[in-house]
């Protein structure tokens, strides 16, 4: 499976204390790729070299535990040594179905520059709500960070083309590596393919996981916070394959496209609260004249909806945000509320100091606050995303609540009188709700003549209405 097209796979297992189904693993593997090779990282539960004697499969062993980061860097080194192209890695705990190995196999075939990323499947037993939240923080910080939406930032069962992953500037030694990698890989111009895969979680008392949340979620909020530093420097990335040609400019003669864009551009609610509260700590900074020039280059950098930052310094113009930041700057150096008016140079030079004192405090404060407001507004008004036809529903949260209300205040008469008016829309705008009440009541009033006629006139009123 793995012969051709100048293509050479390794597949590669960093294992630690996973010994239990190792054996199967590998030998599993084996049977879709005939290279092999396992990073025993410093496990003491069980010889690794002994268990997998006569498996096929190479064998390197740290002595101390390194870190999931190491053991594939050091597979990444063995595979390009040996004149491999690409590294496949999968976890040691089971979590993964070498099944999925062909997959991988086509997607390198396919695009051999790519890295390619399993998307595990979360509607499986056992999932821990941590690795559900995991992955939707870690999707987030790496769409601002690089602007890539991917779907599976967390998964380990990918496939790295070794050559140009092995130019990569890598410090991340443990699960940290797998953030950095995908990151630096997308900034040097690398494209992700993404896989679906099947997905085991073992039941809540079996299931051995060596992530600490404490050490380990700190070093992954460290690492983020490095590369959104990184990324807000104003010096290029290397690229390690050329740019797609592109024509920004032409975008400003068509200017609806380009409005369309810049109102599309990470308009989720996640996307709009960040883009909010960016613009809002930078509006209260004390940099005058400045503040747009400042929202625009870091919504650029950060891929933020430009829009919503830019729309939202307008509530801290001055005199107010300004005069609030010097009051709490004053009370910070002083220990006072009010400042003193300014009379000279001297004094004119204390109430910028207080003011930029004060607007450490006030402007995250101020930027959490309207963040969420600005997240949970939109998340209000959003409307619900296409789900599948078993499990789609109408409506948004807001209607929701309305109507939630409404029973509240009226009883059922009031929400009987909305729910009329909604079903009156319906019957005229929408042929789908039309079609299924019709089916449902052919079933369940097989004598309704009346009710048949009606139907097929609402449905020729929606048809137009539609039209």
């Amino acid at each position: 499976m793995d012969g051709g097209d100048n293509i050479r796979l390794l597949c590669a297992i960093p294992v630690y204390n996973h010994a239990g189904a190792l054996a199967s693993l590998v030998r599993q593997c084996r049977e879709r790729i005939a290279d092999v090779l396992v990073v025993d990282d410093g496990s003491d539960d069980a010889d690794v070299a002994a268990l997998l004697a006569g498996s096929g499969a190479t064998v390197l062993r740290h002595q101390e535990n390194r870190g999931k980061g190491a053991a594939l860097l050091a597979a990444l080194a063995f595979a390009r040594a040996r004149g491999f192209t690409h590294l496949v890695t999968l976890d040691a705990d089971g979590q993964h179905d070498p099944g999925d190995l062909p997959s991988f196999v086509e997607a390198i075939r396919r695009s051999p520059n790519a890295l390619v990323i399993g998307v595990r499947d979360f509607g499986v037993a056992n999932v821990p709500a941590s690795s559900q939240f995991g992955r939707s923080f870690s999707n987030f910080w790496i769409a601002l960070e690089t602007g890539a939406v991917c779907a599976d930032t967390q998964c380990g069962f990918r496939a790295y083309p070794v050559g140009l992953v092995s130019q990569l500037r890598l410090v991340g030694r443990r699960y940290d590596f797998e953030v950095e990698v995908l990151v630096r890989a997308l900034w040097a111009g690398l494209p992700v393919v993404e896989v679906p895969v099947a997905t085991y979680y073992a039941p809540p008392g079996e299931r051995v996981s060596h992530f600490r949340k404490g050490l380990d979620n700190l070093r992954l909020t460290h690492a983020h916070a490095k590369l959104v530093l990184r990324r807000l420097v104003p010096w290029p990335m290397r690229r390690l394959l050329p740019k797609p040609a592109a024509h920004p400019w032409r975008q400003l003669l068509h200017p609806v496209v380009f409005l369309r864009k810049l109102l599309r551009e990470n308009a989720t609610p996640a996307g709009l609260g960040v883009s909010a509260g960016v613009g809002t700590f930078l509006a209260v900074l004390p940099i005058p004249g400045l503040h747009s020039l400042a929202i625009l280059y870091v919504t650029a950098r950060l891929n933020l909806n430009k829009i919503m930052a830019l729309a939202i310094q307008n509530l801290f113009a001055p005199p107010f945000t300004p005069g609030l930041c010097m009051g709490v700057g004053h009370l910070v150096l002083h220990g006072e509320w009010l400042p003193r008016f300014p009379r000279n140079t001297a004094d004119l030079f204390a109430c910028f100091s207080e003011w930029a004192v004060g607007s450490l405090v006030v402007a995250p404060v101020f930027a959490v606050v309207f963040g969420l407001l600005v997240y949970r507004a939109s998340a209000m008004l959003r409307p619900q995303r296409e789900a599948p036809a078993a499990a789609k529903r109408r409506g948004n949260a807001l209607g929701f609540w309305f109507f939630r209300t409404a029973l509240r205040l009226t009883g059922l008469c009031g929400a009987y009188g909305l729910l009329y008016l909604v079903c009156a829309h319906y019957a005229l705008f929408d042929r789908a709700a039309v079609a299924g009440a019709d089916a449902y009541l052919r079933r369940r009033f097989p004598g309704a003549v009346v009710w048949r006629a009606g139907s097929a006139r609402i449905g020729s009123l929606s048809s137009k209405a539609s039209a």
